[in-house]
């Protein structure tokens, strides 16, 4: 306002003025003017594959897939490398389909390359950056990027066109597709699109589908080492998969094995397990997991239902309507992703007597072989709790005057101090992380068993300047809290000990009293990524790498228990929890000796 009146643009209104007419500007002098619109931007104008990518199934030669493979893997080098796509001046998406028929159509690799070099060179020069990102140094793991600078096999001006690509790369690690959200620093995929109206994908978006998991996994997976695949191979392997014709099952299905060739048990389609054999919307109603190698009933899914299904606790599965329990396992193998065997059978036992209405069971109990007719159960009807392997009852327990017991799947971030306060009148203390932590309880916990800070983890990530690297991180300690608890810890641990539950043991494992007892853990560790894909699905992977302080890695390893302590069959049959039975004997043992 000034003393005369308000200006709007060039008028001023006198407060002498008055009128509908100086009410309606005085009103509209209140209102900021409407800026002009934003022009979309190009990736947001091209619309051009919106209808379907224009890709017809087919069956591919043994040359085709080789070109298709190349372009996969330029695609993907220039998706995270280029400052052209780095930017979002094109949608990478439809510009594969733009690349994908000239390709297809080579026919030699002279051709082939000469096609992708034409299709590269639609997005103009490359400009130079103006700090340009170098090389890291001290990496866990390096970029594998040595064959962009192999001529011979791409041919000279390709190789020349991707060595100037990595060379302009900017060193603020500017990303188009991938961001690394703070505090913990694992990639962000969100900014991929799902194409949620293509709910069966062509060949083209199966292709998608494909190429961006696959490069995914070769520039951002911490544990592209130690996958156990030759992964180009399975690229290939892939490719005329997705190119072949295809219903909507048959892609999400084959997206589900792609996933399982990484080993990593967080990798799964998950909104898509019902797909994986056996299918059925039933279940027999007990929940089984392999012991001694054999498939055996350790609980029941429902209270009346299972008992009702003549079923014993100890039973153990032989066949399943005629089929050795050994042949089902084979034939389902490659639809359970997971990092090793433990957790890959603890997986499949979950749904191994899956399907509709009755089956018949084979196998073995104490008293001899039986064979039964047994019916299956409505999922909906079915209880999680038969699988779980921690001790019934209360978080915190006390199972003797000298041993207390607390069990992470239902213990409270905030009443650690609580817990550990309840614990000070006994001589141990027992850990149970059988099953997946209800709260974080790793520093707030793992912070009152020590007395000095201590460190129990070290982190690898992405760089993303140099895609494909992977830095490590300054090592992750507990610091000291009170109450203290500085009597034995013992910590139990099996093939159920996944993730979260693997980083609580790594961290209470530091603790200068502590023994590790069970089994090996599933060996899936480190926050999970995300990966949206065509078709409204979604993968997952660890995101970040986690290992031990000096370096020891736990990816599909797991944690090596101190002492190593498995059920038995005929434990399960007398109810005895051996692994806990041997976590008290060591928490004896060890308060014992205590000071």
């Amino acid at each position: 306002m000034t003393p005369a009146g308000m200006r709007i643009g060039a008028l001023t209104i006198s407060r002498a003025r008055s009128g509908l007419a100086a009410m309606l500007l005085a009103a509209a002098a209140c209102v900021d003017p409407l800026p002009p619109p934003v022009p979309p931007a190009p990736v947001e104008r091209d619309a051009e594959f919106d209808q379907g990518s224009r890709i017809e199934p087919q069956d591919l030669t043994a040359l085709q897939v080789d070109h298709l493979a190349l372009l996969a893997k330029v695609w993907g080098f220039a998706k995270y490398h280029d400052p052209r796509v780095l930017t979002g001046s094109a949608n990478w998406d439809y510009e594969l389909f733009r690349a994908i028929p000239p390709v297809l159509a080579a026919t030699d690799r002279a051709s082939a390359t000469a096609a992708i070099v034409a299709w590269l060179d639609r997005l103009g020069p490359i400009r130079g950056c103006v700090r340009c990102a170098s090389p890291v140094s001290g990496a866990q793991l390096s970029p594998d990027i040595a064959w962009i600078a192999d001529a011979a096999a791409l041919g000279t001006v390709l190789s020349s066109r991707l060595v100037a690509i990595h060379r302009n790369r900017p060193a603020d690690g500017t990303q188009r597709y991938v961001s690394f959200p703070s505090p913990v620093g694992n990639p962000d995929f969100s900014a991929e699109e799902r194409y949620p109206q293509h709910a069966t994908p062509d060949a083209g978006y199966r292709l998608l589908a494909l190429f961006r998991f696959w490069n995914i996994i070769q520039y951002w997976f911490p544990y592209r080492d130690v996958i156990g695949e030759d992964w180009e191979h399975v690229l290939r392997e892939y490719i005329p998969r997705m190119v072949h014709p295809m219903t909507a099952v048959e892609y999400r299905r084959a997206m589900i094995r792609l996933t399982g060739r990484i080993n990593d048990s967080h990798a799964n389609i998950w909104s898509q397990l019902a797909l994986q054999p056996p299918l059925g919307g039933a279940q027999v109603p007990v929940a089984l997991r392999f012991v001694e190698g054999k498939a055996v009933v350790t609980g029941y899914l429902h209270p009346a239902l299972g008992p009702a299904t003549g079923l014993e606790i100890g039973d153990v599965i032989e066949q399943v309507d005629g089929v050795p329990v050994e042949t089902l396992v084979d034939s389902l193998r490659a639809w359970y992703p997971a990092s090793n065997e433990p957790a890959r059978l603890r997986d499949i036992a979950r749904k191994l007597l899956r399907g509709e209405g009755h089956t018949v069971l084979s196998g073995s109990r104490a008293a001899g072989p039986f064979v039964r007719s047994v019916p299956r159960a409505p999922l909906s009807q079915l209880s999680a709790t038969g699988w779980q392997h921690d001790r019934p009852g209360p978080a915190f327990q006390r199972l003797s005057d000298s041993v207390a017991y607390l069990k992470l799947s239902s213990a409270i971030a905030a009443d650690a101090s609580t817990y550990v306060s309840s614990a000070l009148a006994a001589r141990a203390l027992i850990l149970d992380l059988r099953n997946y932590p209800g709260s974080f309880l790793v520093f707030p916990l793992g912070g009152r068993l020590v007395s000095t800070p201590t460190p129990f983890a070290r982190f690898t990530l992405g760089v993303p300047s140099n895609p494909g690297a992977f830095l490590w991180s300054a090592p992750v300690a507990l610091s000291p809290l009170l109450p203290q608890f500085t009597g034995p810890v013992v910590v139990l641990v099996d093939e159920v000990t996944q993730s979260s539950a693997e980083y609580h043991a790594m961290a209470f494992r530091a603790a200068p009293n502590t023994i590790i007892v069970g089994s090996p853990t599933a060996g899936a560790n480190g926050n999970v990524s995300a990966i949206p894909l065509p078709g409204a699905i979604e993968s997952m992977i660890s995101g970040i790498g986690v290992f031990s302080p000096e370096g020891r890695p736990t990816q599909r390893i797991g944690l090596v228990p101190d002492v190593e302590v498995r059920p038995t069959i005929g434990g399960i049959r007398a109810g005895i929890d051996e692994v806990l039975e041997a976590g008290i004997a060591l928490a004896f043992a060890a308060s014992a000796r205590a000071p």
